[in-house]
């Protein structure tokens, strides 16, 4: 395609917009999904690079479990779960319809 369109007179530019973008949008968007999620859980990437005063839900779940306070650490938990699921299940949703 990038060769036929390149033969028609399309500029580069052109054909990274008309032809490229669309065809790689779809799973740059689902791979944006996944690392979102894949970063939302992620706790010891969070401890180690976080600034002082800066408390992430994966470290107000983890100093509410560690110091046994489960009912704190609940909703911290089931927000990451919530924030974590609802995007996979909407791009399972999406693929899904997109398939042949």
């Amino acid at each position: 395609m990038e060769q036929a369109a390149r033969t028609m007179g399309a500029s580069p530019l052109r054909v990274l917009w008309r032809i490229h973008l669309p065809l790689v949008s779809q799973g740059m968007v689902a791979a944006a999904i996944l690392v979102f999620v894949d970063v939302m859980k992620e706790l010891p990437a969070t401890v180690m690079l976080r600034p002082f005063g800066m408390d992430t839900l994966a470290i107000w779940t983890y100093m509410a479990a560690a110091e046994s306070f489960w009912e704190e650490a609940s909703l911290p938990a089931l927000t990451i779960l919530a924030v974590g699921l609802i995007p996979v299940w909407l791009l399972m949703r999406v693929g899904s319809r997109a398939e042949p």
